[in-house]
């Protein structure tokens, strides 16, 4: 039997935040947190429009899914990002103890995985979902950029 809601669907549903992220100017990564088939917090960068650094979409992510729990930990939760989460949220999701982690795109330089942060012991890890869907939008807004300055 094919289930409607697996990665690739909620994948989508990053991305769908990813270029909201694109279309307000801000790097453009999206996060969806899932629990139980059922998307319980939606986020993209904000880190230009709040002007703060920490403002990822992960981060945003794990306070929008604490706040409708009612609790700081996600450990029946997904994360779905279109880019490997980097060091600050990677660590940040450690805190959570989010179940499960679904990236997009790898990120070589900044990633979690090229950082070695550790991730809670429990937490599953799936890469490369949408990849390339991912890694255009990204590539796009950044060429966008370099011809703008």
């Amino acid at each position: 039997m094919i289930h409607p809601f697996d990665d690739t669907y909620f994948m989508k549903r990053a991305l769908q935040e990813a270029q909201m992220a694109y279309d307000k100017n801000e790097v453009p990564i999206g996060a969806v947190i899932v629990m139980n088939d059922q998307i319980i917090a939606r986020a993209h960068n904000l880190t230009e429009t709040l002007n703060d650094v920490t403002a990822h979409a992960e981060m945003q992510a794990f306070t929008a899914a604490a706040d409708f729990l009612g609790g700081k930990y996600l450990k029946e939760c997904t994360l779905y990002v279109t880019l490997e989460p980097c060091q600050m949220c990677a660590g940040a999701s450690y805190w959570t103890q989010i179940g499960r982690i679904v990236y997009g795109a790898s990120e070589e330089k900044r990633g979690f995985l090229a950082m070695k942060t550790t991730l809670h012991p429990k937490t599953k890890v799936i890469g490369g979902v949408l990849k390339e869907e991912s890694a255009k939008l990204l590539t796009r807004f950044f060429i966008e950029k370099r011809n703008l300055n």
